[in-house]
């Protein structure tokens, strides 16, 4: 089945692989073959996000992960392997500037066009991320969700969100358990934020 539904994507028939993907896992999860199901969403998600169809690709990570919590799949590096493996496939797009010469209507529908697909990457990568967290705290991991999953998480959403939601991002890099990244993670923020937002963000930090 992988090797016929890598075809179907090969050829530019994304959707069509979608659904295809979907039944046969959710044929295997049916009949308790979870392993099988594992295997074709893993391929799957993988094979979409390569081909830059980060719906797809996000859709069937989370039909991953969905599989992990119906087959009490325990967190081990084996499954934390394959989730890196698609976070690491999600696209990084840097975020035009937002100054744009708001006279020119070309200008103003491209900015956006690129918002909108970054808010669409970051909800996307989210719920996937979100998701795994919690199957890792109910599946073997720490009471608050895997370290590593936090710190995926809070990278993504500080580097790709248009909006920047610092009290969120530090939320996870506190539960990250990596303090040397968050600290240069505020200081990068320090560098590009409005005038008291610094202060706010820093005891935000502190008090977590």
């Amino acid at each position: 089945h992988i090797d016929k539904l890598k075809k179907v994507v090969e050829e530019g028939n994304y959707y069509g692989a979608l659904q295809m993907y979907k039944s046969i896992s959710a044929r295997y999860v049916t009949a308790q073959r979870f392993s099988e199901a594992l295997d074709i969403l893993f391929s799957g998600s993988c094979l979409e996000l390569e081909h830059g169809l980060v719906n797809c690709g996000a859709d069937l990570a989370l039909l991953f992960v969905d599989t992990l919590v119906k087959s009490k799949s325990p967190c081990n590096d084996e499954t934390l392997d394959r989730i890196r493996c698609m976070f690491k496939l999600f696209p990084r797009v840097p975020v035009p500037p937002h100054l744009v010469d708001v006279s020119d209507d070309e200008d103003v529908h491209n900015l956006q066009e690129s918002l909108g697909e970054a808010r669409s990457r970051v909800e996307n990568l989210t719920s996937f991320l979100r998701a795994a967290i919690k199957w890792s705290a109910e599946f073997g991991g720490p009471s608050t969700g895997y370290p590593e999953l936090h710190a995926m998480l809070a990278d993504y959403l500080y580097t790709e969100c248009p909006e920047l939601d610092m009290v969120r991002i530090s939320r996870h890099f506190v539960r990250a358990e990596d303090p040397e990244k968050f600290a240069s993670t505020l200081i990068n923020f320090m560098g590009r934020c409005y005038p008291g937002e610094d202060d706010l963000a820093i005891a935000r930090a502190v008090l977590m």
